[in-house]
């Protein structure tokens, strides 16, 4: 079941649509390549598919040609500025581009123009990065299951029959990469917002530890629990997008005191000899069959490269607990953030997130400041746990993508159930498919790391990548959208 290797057939445009950036920055370095064509290809896929996916809240396809040309004549003169210098990206709607609309997924922000450029922007632009635009969002990111009432949900590429869920907040950015319009995305995750959709669509998502990677320039929803990240189809892409992202930045105080990471020099040296904890499937609540029986495998699978795989149980740590936990945080602060409008009666909000903002009006002090010294005990609980392993697994999320219109807004979402214990407890995660459901449906393995160590979740991760190369290779047929 988890290699499915029912991939459609490929022609070149998709070939070149699905072509990771590793293996693209090459081409485009000795002139194989050229931006514009890469360009070009990808706004092409996104004119024939977009109408029914919804990934794009605004595309900036003239700039990208503009500013695809000039990256050929600089790498062509000599000025090559790295691995990711002619190659596109799409960013999601809550970081702020000068002169641009950002709408963090909201009607009633229409039409804000930004008066500055995120820290994560400004690095990949200098890096030499091409933004195609911008995608998708859940509104003000709060949201697991990717639904939006005002501005449309993004339509999962997996079921082109039936809309599904694409995972939240950053849905968009998940049907970019997942469909072949964007090589690569941005998210945000303060709860699960890269981690979700990556799962529910099939991606590689890496969750940074809070202060790894610059906040500047972005909407935030909780300024205790808000991190940027890559969406990517591959670990090693993951990889150089955090490399060019991550180090100290002077406009936000939280990355002062973490060095820069490149994580690229352990990224290949595999998992013999790691320590590696797994929670026994009967803990995890709301597990699927078909997920669980990915997730054995997965084990399996990294304890037969050489990791000392070891069964546990998390005594003291319910990850249902957390969730709410992490709830708390977020609708309280996330009103504090949204206080001055979001009471509006008159406004197009999403009435499912106003009624959870809202609720962060009755947090009251007292129990804010109580739930931060739980988190602040729960944190030291997790560094004793994590003192004797490499990294904990769990399945990224307990279900696949299920119907958009099966999704109980008033529930606590089972997207987030094993996700928002990591942001809560200051760890870092990576988010990767482990297999498919009967259905063609991915599921995802979460390799959760200690606080600063993106480099091992990540070298896990290509190791475990490596092994199951059909995963990578498998991906949403959109013949029906794109012909042929």
């Amino acid at each position: 079941m988890a290699d499915r290797s029912s991939a459609p057939a490929t022609t070149a445009a998709e070939a070149l649509a699905f072509t990771p950036v590793h293996e693209l920055a090459p081409r485009i370095a000795t002139g194989e390549l050229s931006p514009r064509t890469l360009v070009e290809a990808y706004l092409g896929r996104i004119a024939r598919a977009d109408p029914k996916l919804h990934a794009f809240v605004a595309l900036y396809g003239e700039e990208a040609l503009q500013v695809a040309d000039a990256c050929a004549v600089a790498i062509a003169a000599g000025h090559r500025l790295g691995p990711l210098h002619g190659v596109p990206i799409a960013i999601k709607d809550l970081c702020e581009i000068e002169g641009r609309v950002t709408t963090a997924g909201s009607r009633f922000w229409a039409e804000r123009v930004s008066t500055t450029t995120a820290t994560a922007v400004r690095r990949l632009m200098g890096a030499g990065m091409i933004v195609l635009g911008k995608t998708h969002m859940v509104e003000f990111a709060l949201g697991a299951w990717g639904s939006n009432a005002a501005m449309g949900a993004p339509w999962n590429p997996w079921d082109l029959a039936v809309q599904r869920t694409p995972g939240g907040s950053s849905s968009g950015s998940g049907v970019a990469v997942a469909a072949g319009l964007a090589p690569v995305a941005i998210g945000s995750d303060t709860g699960g917002s890269v981690r979700i959709p990556s799962s529910l669509c099939g991606l590689v998502g890496l969750k940074v530890t809070a202060g790894r990677i610059s906040n500047q320039g972005v909407v935030p929803l909780s300024t205790t629990l808000d991190t940027l990240g890559p969406m990517t189809r591959s670990v090693e892409d993951a990889a150089l997008l955090f490399a060019a992202l991550n180090g100290p930045d002077p406009l936000d105080p939280a990355t002062q005191p973490v060095p820069y990471l490149d994580p690229l020099p352990a990224l290949k040296r595999g998992v013999a000899g790691l320590r590696l904890a797994m929670v026994q499937p009967e803990e995890l609540e709301g597990l699927t069959d078909e997920v669980a029986t990915a997730y054995r495998e997965a084990g399996a699978v990294l304890a037969g490269l050489g990791a000392h795989v070891e069964p546990v149980r998390l005594e003291g740590v319910s990850f249902l607990n957390l969730q709410r936990q992490t709830g708390i945080l977020l609708s309280a602060e996330g009103y504090q953030q949204h206080r001055d409008w979001i009471e509006r009666k008159d406004a197009p909000f999403d009435p499912h997130v106003q009624r959870r903002l809202l609720a962060g009006k009755s947090v009251s002090a007292a129990d804010y400041i109580e739930t931060l010294a739980h988190m602040a005990e729960a944190r030291r609980a997790m560094a004793a746990f994590m003192a004797d392993h490499d990294a904990l697994l769990t399945p990224t999320t307990p279900v696949a993508a299920i119907p958009l219109a099966e999704v109980d807004e008033d529930a606590p979402p089972a997207a987030s159930r094993y996700t928002r214990a990591v942001n809560y407890l200051g760890l870092c995660a990576l988010a990767m498919p482990m297999g498919f459901t009967a259905q063609g449906l991915p599921t995802s393995l979460q390799i959760i790391g200690k606080p600063y160590a993106e480099d091992t979740v990540l070298r896990i991760g290509w190791a475990f990548e490596q092994a199951r190369p059909l995963l990578a290779q498998h991906r949403p047929d959109l013949s029906a959208l794109l012909g042929g």
